[in-house]
């Protein structure tokens, strides 16, 4: 058996997994195809040998973390990569499990593949949690449309001329009644389904309230300064954390802006310069919310009540950042509006700079709380 370290490529999939293994220079192998289950895969580490001189990777995907979690139980080295940014040759057309495997396989050995964070089961399991507090945002919202576009079908608006969704015009719609019965069941279903909606939300708003409150506490920390910030509140602060994990993973502001994909694109040589719209390669999630923050930059600066009564509570250096926050966001926002910029772009360009100030609360706050548990060690 070889001492050299074995570097593991595994193509996953739903149901197989198709691995090869690199050891030694240019000695790369392909190992099959074998059942996606943890029988299979125990049974091939034990295959390959001393677990500490192996190796593991694969791409991130919609199988998650659990063979991550497996192999680490089981004393591997695994990291998990990130799919964008694996090397490829613009002439390679020929795509198959075999071949996705040996050259995983080959860019591990090589050190060309870019890890990504892997969060622990808790982390993981609030995260989905408010992953799906968003779905059930975004299902309510369509069931909302559905119920305006019955309404415009048949040409129906509010005597009194009530604004959608208020008291009154909701007391109307739920008053309507029709000639024919199917028009009235399809009415009905779509109310039923907008209040349905709503129930779902508010069970969801309070089950991340609940966790929230038993969650470690450096985490709750993290989420209350961030509290700080303006158009940041709770669920935006818990969203931006469950996304993120730890500040610390990026050494600089500009790593963590690059996440969010708020950066621009650029394709620049010789004396050539060319910047386009933002990569938008990065957490989908975390953008979405750092968007609609970034449009309360259009006020002038100025403290609210909820954050009137956040802003003492919170660390020393914390509102500091807030309030230059404040000030320099609705400087840019203004600034380019002035200067007839396209409302998406001043947009982007502020939740960008936005992201500048949630890497400095965060990096604040982790390094003060970590600093607590080491007084209180020591």
């Amino acid at each position: 058996m070889s001492n050299c370290t074995r570097y593991l490529g595994l193509d996953v999939h739903a149901e197989t997994i198709s691995a090869a293994v690199a050891e030694g220079r240019g000695r790369i192998r392909s190992l099959g195809k074998f059942p996606n289950r943890p029988d299979a895969v125990r049974k091939l580490i034990e295959k390959l040998g001393v677990p500490r001189r192996l190796k593991v990777c694969y791409e991130a995907g919609p199988t998650g973390y659990a063979l991550y979690w497996q192999l680490t139980k089981l004393g591997v080295d695994c990291e998990v990569i990130a799919p964008s940014l694996i090397p490829k040759k613009a002439g390679d057309k020929v795509k198959t499990d075999r071949r996705d495997a040996e050259k995983l396989a080959q860019s591990y050995q090589a050190g060309d593949l870019t890890p990504v964070w892997v969060p622990s089961p808790e982390h993981e399991a609030l995260r989905d949690l408010v992953r799906q507090r968003a779905a059930a945002k975004a299902d309510e919202s369509r069931a909302k449309h559905r119920l305006v576009k019955h309404l415009l079908r048949r040409g129906l608006r509010s005597p009194d001329e009530d604004g959608a969704w208020t008291h009154p015009w909701w007391r109307w719609v739920q008053s309507l009644k029709f000639d024919h019965e199917a028009q009235q069941v399809a009415l009905a279903d779509c109310i039923a389904e907008v209040l349905h909606m709503g129930e779902r939300l508010a069970r969801l708003d309070k089950a991340i309230d609940r966790l929230v409150e038993s969650a470690p506490a450096h985490m709750r920390a993290v989420i209350e300064a961030l509290q700080a910030l303006r158009g940041v509140a709770k669920l935006t602060a818990v969203t931006i954390v469950t996304e993120v994990g730890t500040f610390k993973r990026f050494r600089l502001p500009t790593e963590m802006m690059g996440y969010t994909g708020f950066v621009p694109s650029e394709y620049s040589s010789g004396g050539r310069e060319s910047k386009g719209r933002c990569t938008r390669a990065g957490n989908a999630h975390l953008r979405h919310v750092l968007g609609e923050a970034a449009w309360h930059a259009r006020h002038r600066p100025w403290l609210n009540l909820r954050m009137k009564k956040v802003l003492p509570t919170l660390p020393a250096g914390v509102a500091e950042i807030a309030w230059k926050a404040q000030e320099r966001l609705h400087r840019k926002f203004t600034k380019m509006t002035y200067c007839r910029k396209p409302a998406g772009k001043v947009a982007a360009a502020v939740a960008r700079e936005l992201v500048g100030f949630i890497w400095a609360i965060g990096t604040l706050v982790e390094s003060q709380q970590a600093n607590k548990t080491h007084s209180r060690a020591a």
